[in-house]
């Protein structure tokens, strides 16, 4: 049976079959393939519908259900054993800001877990067309913070963002309010390198000036700039007010204020409300 059959006949996904009728994606699901369907059971859309207010599925926007439906589904088939730690793209395309496919992350240091939100339960159903594998929630549309918590490797980054004596960033990242954004995301190792070249033991010890201006020096506003749109000396303006240089020549590399040398290690991270590039180094404003 094809993915759309095998959840039709799962007692278990009738509120996904139901959402998929109604989003219009049974074709989607029912086409050659091949996919890869995570798929949130009865239990988990229930759970859905009420965190975000919805009676029923009835209250679901059509237009917003297709693309979080979308937001499940792989334009490949990848069984258990081929899910590794890293990033997929999905078939959802994300707002009209950023028009373009989600980025999904997938950790399977323990077991199996989808944006840091949904773990699966049972895996490898196979169909004709592709896979299915069983998820205990449903995958929201990440934002920026969505992707930078659920990546063990900007825990650092997470921990100086929601540090007590700085603005809202995680409300800020999380809105639509200035979005898209653009963030240059340093990883926990740019962060140590960081500290020693500093010479401060911890986070904590960053001056709160210093580590609010180089937080926002990480942030560009208002555009949603892939990799594609990357050039050589491209000045980009940042959420601080100053301005940073990006050379391509060699591999894409930033040179911030202070003349350090960052290079762009992983490109877009995809979400809903803006795009996000991994670098090695902590730019300094």
């Amino acid at each position: 049976m094809t993915v759309y059959q095998l959840i039709s006949a799962d007692n278990d996904l009738r509120t996904l079959k139901s959402a998929v009728d109604k989003a219009g994606l049974s074709a989607t699901l029912n086409q050659t393939g091949p996919l890869t369907l995570f798929a949130p059971g009865n239990t988990a859309f229930n759970a859905f519908l009420q965190a975000n207010g919805y009676a029923s599925l009835n209250d679901v926007p059509t237009a917003a259900l297709r693309t979080l439906l979308m937001n499940h589904v792989l334009g490949s088939e990848l069984k258990a054993s081929q899910l590794s730690t890293g990033y997929v793209s999905t078939l959802a395309i994300g707002a009209a800001s950023v028009a373009r496919p989600i980025s999904m992350f997938i950790n399977t240091s323990s077991g199996v877990k989808i944006n840091g939100v949904s773990s699966v339960v049972s895996a490898d159903i196979d169909a004709s067309n592709g896979v299915i594998h069983k998820v205990n929630a449903v995958i929201g549309l990440p934002t920026i913070v969505t992707h930078a918590t659920a990546n063990p490797q900007f825990s650092s980054l997470v921990a100086a963002l929601t540090r007590n004596d700085m603005p809202n960033f995680v409300g800020i990242l999380s809105g639509t309010t200035n979005s898209p954004f653009t963030v240059f995301a340093p990883t926990n190792q740019a962060f140590s390198s960081l500290l020693t070249e500093v010479g401060l033991p911890n986070l904590a010890a960053i001056p709160q000036p210093l580590l609010e201006n180089t937080l926002k020096y990480h942030v560009v506003t208002g555009v949603n700039v892939a990799s594609n749109n990357l050039f050589n000396n491209m000045i980009v303006p940042t959420f601080q007010g100053s301005t940073f240089k990006i050379t391509t020549t060699g591999g894409a590399k930033i040179t911030d204020k202070n003349n350090r040398v960052s290079n762009i290690v992983a490109t877009d991270v995809q979400c809903n409300n803006g795009i996000i590039h991994v670098i090695n180094k902590v730019l300094l404003p």
